[in-house]
């Protein structure tokens, strides 16, 4: 069982939900990130989200975008996000995913990246423009080292495209709150209630609810009709500003319980 299944498998024991923050890594800095996750661990997160730095993140808004520049600029690259994990690991066991563009990976060779990942302590990974269809090699090499491969979900998925997803995902499943991109409104209704239960339906794997929750309010209703939430653009949009987010995921965890 990996991590993130122990993870979801003891909360599920104490009706807790899990409270997934996504930060860029490199964004300040390598060094910064290392901090934060510490800082993040210890406020309460169960899993933690590390972005992988990309030129052309599509399924970004504009506060994720900047992160991705400013890492950028400060030369991160996928091999040190893997180096940076590698070093966290020697003080944490917490369950870190990497949510990266296809590219990237691609590049690095899909076998290679997956034993490298795997070596590093890294638990899950997140391609959100890697569809279940094209996944097949992926998929088998993450099988391979023991990686979670979580894949994507949205309120307009099909029945079709649920099956796919739910079959190929390990560790948990993503569910996209909106049909935009980070950092948008979030909207908390029927369509985002009535597909949840059509994936509870179809499968008893954990479902994390990302895209657009900003407040402990929204994170707890979320968390409702959820097993999991996941919130990026607020923390990300806090580092930038050079805030302390310590007692922001504090108050998002007490919120949702656990």
């Amino acid at each position: 069982m990996s991590r993130i299944e122990q993870t979801f498998k003891q909360l599920r024991k104490s009706g807790g939900k899990a409270l997934i923050p996504y930060i860029m890594t490199g964004d300040p800095s390598l060094e910064a990130t290392k901090k934060l996750i510490a800082d993040i661990e210890e406020a309460g997160a169960d899993i933690i989200e590390l972005g992988v730095p990309f030129s052309d993140p599509l399924a970004d808004g504009p506060t994720i975008q900047r992160a991705h520049e400013r890492a950028l600029q400060n030369g991160v690259t996928l091999r040190k996000v893997l180096a940076l994990v590698k070093e966290i690991r020697q003080s944490s066991e917490v369950p870190l995913v990497l949510m990266t563009y296809f590219n990237p990976v691609f590049k690095f060779g899909i076998e290679a990246f997956a034993r490298e990942a795997s070596n590093a302590g890294v638990d899950g990974v997140i391609i959100p423009d890697l569809i279940p269809d094209e996944a097949d090699d992926f998929i088998k090499a993450a099988r391979q080292f023991k990686l979670d491969t979580i894949f994507l979900l949205a309120p307009t998925s099909t029945l079709e495209r649920i099956k796919k997803v739910v079959k190929a995902s390990t560790g948990f499943i993503y569910y996209v709150s909106i049909t935009g991109i980070t950092g948008a409104k979030l909207s908390i209704g029927n369509p985002m209630k009535d597909t949840l239960e059509i994936i509870r339906s179809n499968t008893g794997k954990p479902v994390a609810v990302g895209f657009g929750i900003s407040t402990p309010q929204e994170a707890a209703s979320v968390s409702k009709l959820s097993e999991g939430v996941i919130i990026g653009s607020a923390i990300v949009r806090l580092i930038a500003e050079g805030k302390d987010i310590k007692d922001f995921v504090k108050k998002i965890k007490e919120g949702i319980g656990g």
